[in-house]
């Protein structure tokens, strides 16, 4: 039995043959995704929607050569990108994604931002209702602007996830969205789980045909390829697809460190609290805290640090062996640092403290802003659970990958053991489960994840691939 997997990313469309007998992910196939359209305002960000999909197409129909078996497809896909698109998924816009920023120019009223007016309209308690994530970037954001400027698209228009945008065209069938998308939008009522209809009217955006929603495992329309007749079941987000790749228990902490960073706890039901909220499968929420300093911060250290060799025409190799070998070396120290440099979940000022000459070298500096990034995990998990005995620590993502010295600090400050996510295509592996229980393989997809822990080696690094 072999489906296939397709992750439409921010850098790539990614995709594999998923093999269900075995247990086996092919090597990821990769292409591009296109570049934003050139010559737009800054805080506009826009693709070519037509581009996108020829990029998705293109990977499809590779594997779909490639698996001339395929059962079906399973589909992630970042969250938070838009197109307004006919009921055949015809595009009638460009696509936006989380990158656009048109809600922070001043809004015609004289106080603040179209964001902040748009906040202004809605309670705390609305917001929590929501899942506690509304910032700039969001779907709504977009709609607001475009509402309150006179642009809303008129007629009978379907604002489209970028994943259900791609089967409607695929599959000729009208665009519905699946709830891990339908959250995205940020008008999702968590409590009800449909469009949060008072906000909606507070926010003037009644025109808004919004698409229909969907429970994850429904096949929303068929390909036909070659001959081929392949179900597409429901698309989910890239987020839940790489938390239920992790392999996640309730009692285990998930701690994401890449460019971003996340802390992410499995709830066994709806518990709205100081973090975000959002639907998982089977009935469970993902409660997490994201925006939390990581990569991005760390890189603005290493461009610092390297101003003084590139100004003199020096290209440095990759610093990251240096750094990592160096801050094991150092051990603690009275360096301390806070590495939020932009704004984030940990606020939006930085800096170093207890500067001496001896401790003035990259791996204090380094050793000071892990130690930091533990601080700021743990200050994160005691939002999430602050009784929680968590088991264990998981940590996936670039930067937990290449830095042991990290991960060692982190699980210092939380006094726990941890694992690695089994698979570096944590997606992928997120998807594998989809599969299992979407092709009634398995009758739920918990039960999935205990199928593909049965298969976890946790010495040699996880599922095979």
């Amino acid at each position: 039995m072999a489906f296939i997997a397709i992750d439409l990313g921010t850098s790539f469309v990614k995709g594999a043959a998923l093999d269900l007998e075995q247990l086996r992910i092919s090597p990821a196939y990769r292409a591009p995704f296109p570049e934003p359209i050139a010559g737009l305002p800054a805080w506009r960000r826009e693709y070519d929607p037509r581009q996108v999909l020829a990029a998705a197409r293109q990977v499809i129909e590779t594997l779909l050569r490639q698996t001339p078996a395929c059962e079906g497809i399973v589909m992630c896909s970042q969250l938070h990108a838009i197109i307004f698109t006919d009921r055949r998924g015809q595009p009638h816009s460009n696509m936006t994604n989380w990158q656009d920023e048109r809600e922070l120019l001043p809004h015609p009223g004289g106080r603040g931002a179209f964001f902040d007016e748009m906040r202004r309209r809605v309670t705390p308690a609305e917001r929590l209702e929501m899942g506690s994530e509304w910032r700039p970037g969001l779907p709504v954001g977009l709609f607001f602007w475009l509402a309150e400027q006179g642009q809303l698209p008129a007629g009978d228009l379907i604002p489209a996830s970028l994943p259900d945008f791609v089967i409607a065209n695929l599959c000729e069938t009208e665009p519905t969205v699946e709830l891990s998308h339908a959250m995205a939008y940020s008008v999702l009522n968590l409590k009800t789980l449909s469009w949060h209809t008072e906000v909606i009217s507070k926010l003037g955006l009644e025109r808004v045909n919004w698409p229909r929603i969907r429970q994850h495992g429904e096949v929303v329309g068929v390909l036909r390829y070659n001959g081929q007749t392949v179900p597409c079941y429901t698309p989910v987000g890239d987020y839940q697809a790489a938390m239920l790749g992790a392999l996640l228990n309730e009692d285990e902490l998930s701690l994401n460190i890449s460019t971003g960073s996340q802390a992410s706890r499995l709830a066994p039901r709806l518990q709205l609290g100081d973090y975000q909220t959002r639907p998982f499968f089977d009935g469970k929420y993902m409660n997490l805290i994201s925006h939390i300093p990581a990569g991005r911060a760390l890189n603005a250290l290493v461009r610092l640090l390297a101003e003084l060799a590139v100004g003199q025409g020096v290209t440095l190799p990759d610093p990251w062996p240096y750094i990592a070998e160096q801050a094991a070396r150092a051990g603690p120290s009275e360096l301390r640092a806070n590495i939020a440099f932009f704004a984030s979940s940990c606020g939006d000022r930085g800096g170093f403290w207890e500067l001496r000459e001896p401790n003035m070298t990259v791996g204090h500096l380094f050793r000071a802003a892990f130690e930091n990034m533990a601080e700021n995990y743990d200050a994160c998990a005691r939002r999430l659970a602050p009784d929680q005995p968590w088991s264990r620590l998981v940590f996936s993502g670039g930067l937990a990958q290449k830095i042991p010295a990290l991960r060692e600090i982190i699980c210092q400050r939380f006094q726990a053991g941890y694992r690695m996510c089994p698979s570096s295509e944590d997606t992928l592996l997120g998807l594998l489960a989809l599969a299992l229980a979407f092709s009634r393989r398995t009758r739920t997809v918990e039960e999935a994840v205990v199928l593909l822990q049965q298969n976890y080696r946790e010495e040699g690094g996880g599922i095979r691939l």
